[in-house]
C-alpha cells in the first residue's frame, strides 16, 4: 500500500505565495521521480513541475520562473513553492509519485488565487 497526500492549498491573493507539501508512505522502495500536475475546472491536467532522484529537474511553460520543486531530506516527500501567483494558476493540483512498480496519485489540493 502508498499513500500520497498533498497539503498546503487555500486561498491566496494575486501576486501571493503558497508552499504545497506531498508525502509519500507505505510499502516504498525507491522513489523514482515526484511531480506536481494541475487541474483547472474545464482544462486538461498539466504539469506544473517534476524533479528526478538524480535532482534533475523540469518545469511547466506556464510556471517558468515562478515556481521551485524540492524534496526533503527523508527523499519521500516533494515542495512546491509557488511565488507571484496569478488568477490562472487556481486548479487541484496533485502529486504523482513515480515508484519501481508504478506511479501513484493523490487526491489533490487546491489552490485558489483571487482577491
Amino acid at each position: 500500500q502508498v499513500q500520497v497526500v498533498e497539503s498546503g492549498g487555500g486561498l491566496v491573493q494575486p501576486g501571493g505565495s503558497l508552499r504545497l507539501v506531498c508525502e509519500c508512505s507505505g510499502m516504498i522502495s525507491s522513489i523514482n521521480a515526484m511531480g506536481w500536475y494541475r487541474q483547472a475546472p474545464g482544462k486538461q491536467r498539466e504539469l506544473v513541475a517534476h524533479i528526478h532522484k538524480i535532482g534533475s529537474t523540469k518545469y511547466g511553460d506556464s510556471v517558468k520562473g515562478r515556481c521551485t520543486i524540492s524534496r526533503g531530506n527523508a527523499k519521500n516527500t516533494a515542495y512546491l513553492q509557488l511565488n507571484n501567483l496569478k488568477p490562472e494558476d487556481t486548479a487541484v493540483y496533485y502529486c504523482n509519485v513515480d515508484l519501481d512498480y508504478g506511479d501513484y496519485w493523490g487526491q489533490g489540493t487546491q489552490v485558489t488565487v483571487s482577491s
